[in-house]
């Protein structure tokens, strides 16, 4: 039996009908940010001019919120 595209969670462009988490509810929100995060709010900050919302030290919860403000404000 082959996957159709509708069969693909990742192809199917309906939002997953599970209600999201916020970062403060995740069970590892205290961890550190995953490498992931990391390159992903550098790169957000430096394309949105503002170096110091990169911090190396951030939780997973916290950087997933930092990245979520500066796509916002990359959005207006």
């Amino acid at each position: 039996m082959s996957v159709t595209d509708h069969d693909d969670p990742k192809l199917d462009p309906r939002p997953a009908s599970s209600p999201a988490l916020v970062p403060d509810d995740w069970g590892s929100g205290d961890e550190p940010m995953t490498r992931a995060q990391a390159t992903c709010l550098k790169l957000l900050s430096q394309l949105a001019h503002d170096l110091r919302a990169f911090d190396p030290n951030l939780t997973r919860a916290q950087a997933s919120k930092r990245i979520d403000a500066l796509r916002v404000r990359m959005d207006q």
